[in-house]
């Protein structure tokens, strides 16, 4: 094949490239991406004569990548990752610019008096501004903000350092175990109780930082935490601590919106309490959609001052 080209490759034939990469298979690479089978080979046979290039072998039904595909395939994510970046800064500033603000809350936050405090002077304050709200589970809460598919988030610390928070609540938090788990049934709990007992893990996109802190790892007594299944979601979670193979520590307000058959939750007198924030992109934080949210956070909690449980900003 030759070593000129005439054109760039597009950014689709590269998305078909690694989907093709991860199936090793036409027929199935086609499938995933709902397209014929020959629309995505004539798609790689251009995506070649772009680049000069051969990207894969097919010898019968087997299929591998060239030394050259090798070669482009992280150039190829790399660009693609680029393109999808400029893709969201472009979305965020249309957001921006139209005053709609996408707003991200994980668990049971949207529920919050606090939380429901700062939208209702929000919508007071900005009775032009679309408002979105928008569920996040634990693999994705802070990502959300990191990839600026939500321009503000309600959620618990720990966050990461490119992230600000405006602390707005503080509570107990409390063990959630299985129902029938020996721990439930004493009168008194200290983490030393828990010691060698499994803990849900997170997804690996989830910072360790914020689980850490959540699964109290290591322990007061230096010691590290076993962890059991990974979970995703709060129901995943509740499904694995009613199971028996793990338990974890939630924000006490668990009790009330997270009750399930087969789960119960217990006082632990030594655990440290979370708190309840709105978090922001730090490089976002002038933009006006997150300035607004910001200024009405900080009017709603001076309003709420009195309440024990709020903390100051």
């Amino acid at each position: 094949m030759g070593a000129s080209r005439s054109r760039e490759p597009s950014i689709h034939q590269l998305r078909l490239f690694l989907t093709l990469n991860e199936e090793l298979h036409f027929g199935r690479a086609a499938a995933r991406l709902f397209i014929t089978q020959p629309a995505l080979s004539q798609q790689i046979r251009e995506l070649e004569k772009r680049l000069g290039v051969g990207v894969v072998e097919r010898s019968g039904r087997t299929l591998r990548l060239t030394e050259a595909g090798q070669a482009l395939l992280p150039e190829a994510r790399a660009a693609i990752g680029a393109v999808d970046r400029l893709r969201r800064v472009a979305d965020a500033q249309v957001r921006q610019a139209s005053g709609r603000l996408v707003v991200g809350t994980m668990g049971a936050e949207a529920s919050m008096k606090h939380t429901r405090s700062v939208l209702g002077l929000l919508r007071d304050r900005h009775p032009g501004m679309s408002v979105q709200l928008v569920n996040l589970g634990f693999g994705d809460h802070l990502a959300a903000l990191a990839q600026q598919e939500a321009d503000v988030v309600f959620l618990r610390p720990p966050v990461t350092d490119d992230i600000e928070v405006h602390h707005l609540a503080t509570e107990p938090r409390v063990a959630c175990v299985a129902a029938d788990h020996p721990l439930a049934a004493l009168p008194a709990l200290t983490l030393a109780h828990f010691s060698g007992v499994p803990v849900v893990d997170m997804p690996r996109q989830v910072p360790r930082l914020w689980w850490d802190f959540w699964a109290v790892d290591p322990r007061p007594d230096g010691s590290r935490v076993r962890y059991g299944p990974v979970v995703t979601d709060m129901e995943s979670l509740l499904h694995t601590v009613a199971a028996g193979e793990a338990m974890c520590f939630l924000p006490a307000a668990a009790r009330e919106y997270f009750a399930r058959p087969g789960v119960t939750y217990v006082d632990v007198a030594d655990l440290a309490p979370s708190t309840s924030a709105l978090a922001w992109l730090r490089a976002r934080r002038n933009e006006a959609t997150v300035r607004a949210v910001r200024h009405a956070a900080r009017e709603a909690m001076t309003r709420d001052v009195t309440d024990p449980q709020t903390l100051p900003a």
